[in-house]
């Protein structure tokens, strides 16, 4: 096991990243030193048969121990699941020493984690990540749910308690969970650190060898890089908004097609080769965009989808919560590990989405 420490202003918490470690979570919590008196888990209907049960046995020393499921998906990061939530929270009885533990991807951690921020003005939780996507979303403590207009628009910055991240149960993944999850791993490389971004290209040639050592390797680089950035500011007045590298076109297509018709990672792959096409335009400089493209195909990452409407998308994109007075701001790679947020007009942004939806 390794531990990882994540500091932010707010807050310095413990991350566990190891194999099988979700059997030894009473220790973890242990080790802690809080007091808790309840313990509520908020999981998912994917999660449930295969994890819920280790965690409440590894729970020896609590005898009250709650379990909430939600259905899978984006679209349970909703005001309504969100109530649903509370309420059963309300229904437990649950006091200000409860924890709260998201068992589960992204969407749970979101949505739980945006419960115990309001909760009672605010309870402990515990992130527990199922998915590699979530190796991001787990660590900085962005919580959040969806509206119809824009996707986490609805959230708080509120830090864990800890992550205990049992990579163990990654392996029952779908290839297209382990795609998503590993674009946000490529963000990290090309937003911060060359050399990482080097030994994917030569170590990780296909999904299947992100496997064992490799794995870990590449999940403790990852978080790493965001602890480095939360680190530096931890509520995005600055470089905090470089981990959007990507992602104002993805937020833009997941809500143009639908929170769940498209996962959050293949949305930020198409994301970050729209960015790297701005990035040569805007800098006049060559980043081998194609080699890019090649690189992304070789993990089946899909393409832009080419029937978008451009107009749309673009008033998509002025929602984004890092737009400023109605104009658009994007994440641009100045050279590979280095990138800075960039104010854009709108013509230059719908002059390079057309080439980029005509394949030129």
């Amino acid at each position: 096991m390794e531990i990882l420490t994540i500091s932010t202003s707010s807050k310095t918490y413990p991350l566990y990243i190891g194999s099988g470690i979700r059997f030894n979570i009473q220790s973890l919590m242990n080790e802690l030193n809080r007091n808790f008196s309840s313990v509520f888990i908020i999981t998912d209907t994917n999660v449930e048969p295969l994890f819920l049960n280790d965690i409440k046995k590894s729970l020896s020393q609590y005898e009250r121990v709650y379990s909430y499921v939600i259905p899978s998906g984006e679209e349970s990061k909703s005001f309504q699941v969100f109530y649903d939530c509370l309420t059963f929270a309300l229904e437990c009885e649950l006091d200000r020493k409860s924890v709260l533990i998201a068992l589960g991807g992204g969407v749970v951690g979101d949505l739980a984690g945006f419960v115990a921020a309001t909760y009672m003005r605010g309870i402990p939780f515990i992130q527990m990540p199922t998915t590699l996507l979530a190796h991001d979303s787990s660590v900085g403590g962005k919580v959040a749910i969806n509206h119809p207009l824009g996707k986490n628009m609805i959230g708080a910055f509120y830090q864990p308690e800890a992550v205990i991240y049992d990579i163990e149960m990654l392996l029952t993944l779908p290839e297209d969970q382990w795609r998503s999850g590993f674009a946000e791993v490529i963000k990290h490389a090309l937003i911060w650190d060359k050399e990482f971004y080097n030994w994917l290209l030569h170590e990780v040639p296909s999904l299947a060898d992100l496997r064992s050592e490799k794995l870990q390797y590449a999940l403790a680089k990852g978080i790493s890089v965001k602890a480095q950035v939360v680190g530096k500011d931890e509520k995005e007045n600055g470089i905090r908004a470089f981990l959007n590298f990507g992602h104002t076109l993805a937020h833009a297509l997941e809500a143009n097609l639908g929170y769940g018709t498209i996962t959050h990672g293949d949305a930020v792959a198409i994301g970050m080769l729209f960015a790297i096409r701005l990035s040569e335009e805007y800098y006049q400089k060559d980043f081998d965009l194609e080699s890019f493209r090649k690189w992304f195909k070789q993990y089946h990452f899909p393409e832009i989808p080419k029937n978008l409407d451009k107009d749309a998308l673009i008033q998509l994109m002025k929602k984004d919560k890092k737009a400023h007075a109605g104009s658009i701001q994007m994440v641009l790679m100045k050279d590979i590990g280095k990138v800075e947020l960039v104010k854009l007009q709108d013509q230059f942004i719908l002059n390079c989405l057309e080439k980029e939806l005509q394949g030129v």
